[in-house]
């Protein structure tokens, strides 16, 4: 079965940790192990989060004062290397006979998309109010609630097209385990004469994910991060787990932006454009989340085969 892994950022950085280097090469080993269980019986497509990496990555760029802070387009590729490093580090020692490719990636995006004019993506760390009412002054950043404390936001437009998606399909068909697209990728507009530029902007991760995973023709779609499940009613005292939903059912329900709400809906687009299946769980449980054992299974409808299609599969 081919599978497109979308790893959470809070699975390779936990909340609250420091995002030191010796934390996230720990995190990272933690993932690796999960991954490799799968990348035995499955062909894998990686892709993950980097939104605390380049929050990071941003606070230092500005702290050089005789050089202009690098854009939001190269940070993206910095978190994206960054990460894809770790991992592929971590999945080669996992796996030693597999082959491990980083491909740093860009992602199209629409130079009029309304996200411009209104950032939403949080990154970087979690600042108190105090702080986040004298960033608002100092640098004239746009900050949200993220739980008890504040984060950056910035601008997260739709991902459009993969412009190295011939690329990916190559790798893939030979058998090469691909970590692609991390963080959402990096954004680019094409004009009219057919050239790119980087633009200032954080894709969504899970809506790349959805959007590769339709492209490479997954058979699956796994979402994972450091949840065992979609909560219904989350935070209130009739909270549950939700085991299975078509897209219509999560599509009326109310989800956290920025954290579950893209999760849901990568997963209903991939599983209402290609009648597959989608689940979201917890990365320490990710092949019981794959067999349909655990976590939330989003399926079309008439897609309920799917499960127990998955569980008759043989191992690579």
């Amino acid at each position: 079965m081919r599978i497109l892994l979308a790893l959470g950022g809070n699975a390779l950085l936990r909340r609250g940790e420091r995002a030191s280097a010796p934390n996230q090469r720990r995190n990272v080993e933690a993932a690796a192990r999960a991954i490799a269980e799968l990348a035995d019986h499955h062909e894998l497509i990686l892709t993950h989060g980097n939104g605390p990496q380049v929050g990071l990555l941003a606070l230092q760029s500005e702290s050089f004062p005789d050089v202009p802070p690098y854009p939001l387009d190269v940070l993206d590729a910095e978190g994206e290397g960054m990460v894809g490093h770790l991992l592929e580090l971590g999945l080669r020692n996992a796996l030693p006979d597999r082959d491990v490719v980083t491909v740093l990636t860009e992602v199209v995006v629409d130079v009029d998309d309304p996200a411009f004019g209104k950032p939403t993506k949080p990154i970087g760390p979690v600042y108190s109010e105090e702080e986040a009412q004298r960033l608002r002054l100092d640098r004239g950043w746009t900050l949200g609630r993220d739980g008890d404390g504040y984060r950056r936001l910035v601008a997260s437009p739709e991902p459009r097209a993969v412009p190295e998606i011939r690329s990916l399909r190559t790798l893939v068909k030979a058998g090469t385990l691909v970590i692609c697209a991390g963080g959402g990728g990096i954004p680019v507009t094409i004009d009219g004469l057919g050239t790119m530029r980087g633009v200032e902007a954080v894709v969504d991760k899970d809506l790349t994910a959805s959007l590769l995973a339709r492209r490479l023709d997954a058979d699956l779609m796994l979402l994972l991060t450091d949840v065992d499940a979609v909560q219904a009613g989350w935070g209130g005292p009739h909270q549950r787990p939700i085991a299975g939903a078509s897209p219509a059912e999560l599509q009326e329900m109310d989800f956290a932006a920025g954290s579950m709400a893209p999760k849901v809906e990568a997963a209903c687009r991939f599983a209402e454009a290609t009648g597959r299946r989608a689940a979201i769980g917890a990365l320490t449980d990710a092949a019981r989340v794959a067999l349909g054992e655990a976590g939330t299974q989003v399926l079309a409808p008439g897609g309920e085969p799917a499960i127990a299609a998955a569980r008759r599969l043989p191992r690579r």
